[in-house]
């Protein structure tokens, strides 16, 4: 009697197994987010999802960074060494782990771009590179167009050298021009002591081929790079770090140039300012750029991200903000200030003017 029961059950099984499914009957799965290559948006299954846009991260990689090349983050909720806050509006969100990016570009070579990654800890995304000789692996920023198998190459190296050779033939050329005081003419008609520069600051031949390639994350400094060139990551001092330019879709301009002395960029802000010859620069635009149109949604976005709550001036007492106090919602006939009685909105805090800046960036 069992095995009849048995036999029964395991046939009625079978026989729905093998029955096909109307299309009434199919399990439809529908996706709650949808990609098109350039923002990232939810199905409104909550109010906060409903305005919530991101940039599009399919292109990058999907696993981790590289541990070696990464460091822990440690977080100081906005509190100094004695426990005060000294900056507002910090604490909690997600861990993090600092990614070791390279701003100084000083190992000379090709290399190849491995993949592209994301970074929490900056706006734009970055791009892992291998030196094809060395096998050596680093962090860069990555530009708009810079795709995986793609080389790059640093001249930060070679502009090195170039100062020092260009020292060291001033050097021998005065000393010639002391010894040939009498004769300022030699038998071929040449002056001694002169030379020719190219935008290297090197001392060539007519003719010579330019040493850096223009390609998009080439690396050399400002006396290589062609006037009018759109650059990134644009260090203030010689052979330094990068510190400019360094945003999602940041860029600039290079106005002027000369093999020594100072260089002229334009911000994207409109300020024009001197940068030395000498300090590096890449080629291209930071990638990342709808960075700027995206919408986080609701404030959880925000909490996970290591922000917390803003209160608002006017909502404190007297001794908390310069907005603070009175009855009901009133402003004081006060001009906008921050809670230590800075001027927040057109006013001007500066002190001392930047000798560096040609061109202010213009005002509203």
């Amino acid at each position: 009697m069992f095995r009849l029961a048995l036999q029964r059950v395991s046939t009625a099984v079978s026989h729905r197994l093998s029955k096909p499914k109307l299309a009434s009957q199919q399990v439809r799965t529908m996706a709650n987010t949808t990609d098109d290559g350039q923002f990232k948006t939810w199905k409104p299954l909550a109010p906060t999802l409903r305005q919530r846009r991101m940039a599009s991260r399919k292109h990058l990689h999907k696993g981790g960074p590289i541990r070696e090349l990464t460091v822990a983050k440690r977080r100081t909720g906005g509190r100094n060494n004695t426990g005060r806050i000294t900056c507002r509006h910090r604490g909690g969100g997600a861990k993090r782990r600092i990614r070791l990016v390279d701003f100084r570009r000083k190992e000379p070579g090709p290399q190849q771009v491995i993949r592209l990654e994301y970074d929490p800890g900056r706006t734009a995304h970055i791009a892992l590179i291998k030196h094809m000789e060395t096998g050596k692996l680093s962090y860069i920023l990555a530009p708009i167009g810079l795709k995986p198998g793609a080389v790059v190459q640093s001249f930060m190296s070679e502009g090195q050298k170039a100062l020092g050779n260009t020292e060291s033939s001033a050097q021998t050329t005065a000393e010639k021009d002391n010894e040939n005081a009498d004769s300022p003419e030699t038998p071929d008609g040449e002056v001694p002591g002169a030379q020719e520069y190219t935008s290297e600051g090197l001392k060539l031949k007519a003719g010579a081929p330019q040493k850096a390639t223009l390609e998009v994350g080439n690396c050399m400094p400002l006396k290589m790079v062609p006037i009018g060139s759109i650059i990134h990551n644009i260090g203030l001092h010689p052979f330094g770090r990068a510190q400019i330019a360094r945003s999602a879709g940041a860029s600039a301009q290079l106005l002027y140039t000369a093999p020594t002395g100072l260089a002229q960029i334009k911000l994207m802000s409109g300020e024009i300012r001197r940068v030395p010859v000498d300090a590096c620069a890449t080629l291209g635009r930071v990638s990342n750029p709808n960075h700027k149109h995206e919408k986080l949604g609701g404030a959880g976005a925000r909490r996970r991200r290591g922000w917390r709550p803003t209160v608002r001036g006017t909502a404190m007492n007297t001794h908390d903000h310069p907005h603070g106090g009175g009855r009901g919602k009133s402003k004081g006939n006060k001009h906008p200030r921050s809670p230590w009685g800075k001027l927040a909105k057109g006013g001007k805090t500066r002190r001392k003017p930047n000798t560096l800046v040609v061109r202010e960036r213009p005002r509203r």
